[in-house]
């Protein structure tokens, strides 16, 4: 295969929109890429590179034109281009048409996606045609509800997709950028959209490079806030990514599958950048990031085969499903995370008594089987029980501090990753010439039922302990000082752990996470307790009624249900009547119970003659 155009992506297009192709002008470039042969570069008001995709054949093809498509239809102003998906009737390409600028991560604009938009390939594929036919109509309306479900994330120069870590590694192999195009260094796991690009990256490895038009998106979250600490400016940053493997919703997906994905799957990357205290050229409020460093957790749901039936029940049918195939999946799941962070951590924080007792006595079967017949996986893995209920009953979530201080060695011993680079070229997307000080060599995995609101809690103290020792390190705190002591910042921090709790139970669960109180203030109150038994009670409505159409459309979008051409999905609801007629009966009783408590009550002529 030849070398890939590793030249900036394309940022904005003019689409002439024909009833014979859809031609994609772009009209503006990200800067180009450190690395990148900028004698490579044409302007292109002189040379247009165009994307044509012919309606009728769906063939697509690259045109170097200086001409203006003619006999178009009408242009839109496009910001990306996702994919291509097929349904009932016909193929789409969808685009993203609105975008918000969210900050500037080392030079580079994040952009968050906000609206998007289906091109139908057919001709005939009008809006009324689509609106007729009931199946393209629900399939449509699936894809766009999916789009829509959660934050999805882009930037044109940064990858979103990769830790810092991971991408340094990614430049010491050739793979950095300018050697290698934005899609071919992202992290499979974290690009939310590639299987509706898989049509464009297929045509690219055959010879038709259309890598300056492949966008890789990441679902999840993204916060970057300035902070001063003794008045050394620095940049705070949380990312969270959703990995797309065994994606979906909280009672529809649980446990793991054969290739070893597990439900909800995130990576969260802590990041710190700041500039050398010698810097002279630093100024007040102004960061470069030339100094960086990044402390990763994951979670993902108990790693072996089980699932919860709803059956309108508060609590589901808890099935544990005892089958050969459970150790060789989880030896896979194990050893993907191995090989992408080292040593691994295992926290079960699930009751140990009462309903989750089966998820707990299943995941530590699992774990002593493999452990004795993997050596060498034992020797990398490590499970760690830790009833997060009981040890902090009577809301003393203080005593979370002690797991922290169990865990403190192996802590210490996995790290975290940090770099200086030398100024001017440590700045922007690349790393190359930074002097790595220190790499992470482990990572805490951690669970709950759910890897919500136990998960959230628990993540948020490991965080913040790495914070306390990054920062002594770089000499921001002095060695008994800790970021609790400095009011302002650990508001910032709070918040944004919490806004990334939240982040993460809404695209599992549909509401915000439990608990937040205690990590947005540090104790617990009853307003947040009575904030928890609202969202408990808009999960349990949302989980038993509406999630079935959120799951579809995840796994339209990331491929794992392929339509076929012509081919009818089974869009009828066969669930009994009295399941179906449930959410109705629930707006009545409410209804009425609402009815009760405010409309007046009977008048006293009334009262008297029943008397």
């Amino acid at each position: 295969m030849a070398a890939l155009n590793c030249q900036p992506l394309y940022e904005t297009y003019n689409v002439y929109v024909s009833p014979s192709s859809y031609v994609f002008e772009p009209s503006s470039s990200t800067v180009p890429a450190l690395g990148t042969d900028s004698s490579r570069l044409t302007n292109e008001k002189d040379v247009r590179e165009n994307l044509v995709v012919d309606r009728r054949s769906g063939r697509i093809s690259l045109d170097v034109s200086s001409s203006i498509p003619v006999g178009r239809d009408k242009v839109i102003t496009c910001y990306g281009i996702l994919g291509m998906i097929t349904l009932a009737t016909t193929d789409y390409i969808v685009i993203i048409t609105q975008r918000t600028p969210s900050c500037r991560l080392l030079t580079h604009q994040i952009y968050l996606a906000t609206d998007f938009r289906l091109l139908p390939l057919n001709p005939a594929s009008s809006s009324q045609a689509i609106l007729g036919n009931p199946i393209e109509n629900e399939l449509v309306s699936l894809v766009e509800q999916g789009l829509k479900a959660g934050p999805m994330w882009f930037s044109y120069g940064w990858d979103l997709t990769n830790t810092l870590q991971r991408q340094k590694a990614l430049e010491d192999a050739g793979m950095g950028p300018g050697r290698a195009p934005l899609w071919k260094r992202a992290d499979e796991r974290f690009f939310w959209n590639r299987f509706l690009q898989d049509r464009f990256i297929t045509l690219t490895e055959s010879g038709t490079d259309l890598s300056r038009f492949i966008l890789p998106a990441m679902f999840g979250l993204l916060e970057l806030r300035s902070a001063v600490i003794n008045n050394r400016d620095f940049l705070f940053c949380l990312i969270a990514r959703r990995s797309r493997h065994r994606v979906g919703t909280r009672y529809f997906t649980r446990g793991i599958d054969n290739n070893g994905n597990v439900a909800n799957f995130n990576e969260t990357e802590q990041i710190v950048l700041l500039d050398p205290i010698d810097d002279t050229k630093s100024m007040r409020g102004r960061v470069d990031g030339r100094e960086r460093l990044s402390f990763v957790q994951i979670r993902g749901s108990v790693p072996v085969f089980w699932a919860e039936i709803n059956n309108l029940r508060y609590k589901p049918d808890l099935q544990i499903m005892d089958i050969p195939e459970t150790v060789g999946s989880y030896r896979q799941h194990m050893h993907q995370l191995v090989d992408k962070y080292g040593s691994v951590y295992s926290l079960n924080l699930v009751n140990q008594k009462g309903y989750e007792k089966p998820v707990k006595d299943a995941f530590e079967t699992v774990v002593n089987v493999t452990n004795n017949s993997d050596r060498q996986l034992a020797e990398q893995t490590r499970y760690i029980y830790w009833d997060f209920h009981a040890q902090c009953k009577g809301m003393r979530f203080d005593r979370i501090e002690n797991l922290v201080g169990d865990l403190q060695e192996q802590l210490l011993a996995d790290g975290w990753y940090h770099t200086v680079a030398p100024a001017p070229s440590g700045v922007g997307n690349s790393s190359a010439g930074a002097r790595v000080l220190s790499v992470q060599k482990g990572v805490i995995r951690s669970n709950c039922m759910d890897c919500l609101d136990r998960t959230n809690v628990t993540q948020a103290a490991f965080a913040k302990w790495a914070l306390n020792q990054q920062l002594r390190q770089v000499g921001i705190l002095s060695v008994k000082e800790g970021v609790e002591d400095h009011p302002e910042f650990m508001l910032i921090f709070r918040n944004v752990w919490a806004d990334h709790a939240d982040g993460v139970s809404k695209a599992y669960a549909g509401t915000g996470a439990l608990k937040t109180d205690f990590t947005r203030t540090g104790k617990r109150s009853k307003e947040g307790l009575l904030q928890d038994g609202i969202n408990s009670v808009m999960r349990y409505v949302k989980n038993n009624f509406f999630d079935g159409d959120r799951q579809d459309s995840y796994d339209l979008i990331t491929g794992s249900y392929v339509v076929r051409r012509g081919g009818i999905p089974p869009l009828s609801d066969t669930r009994p009547v009295l399941l179906r007629s449930m959410p109705y009966i629930l707006v009545f009783a409410l209804t009425m119970i609402l009815a009760a408590l405010t409309l007046p009550r009977t008048s006293g002529a009334s009262a008297g003659r029943l008397r």
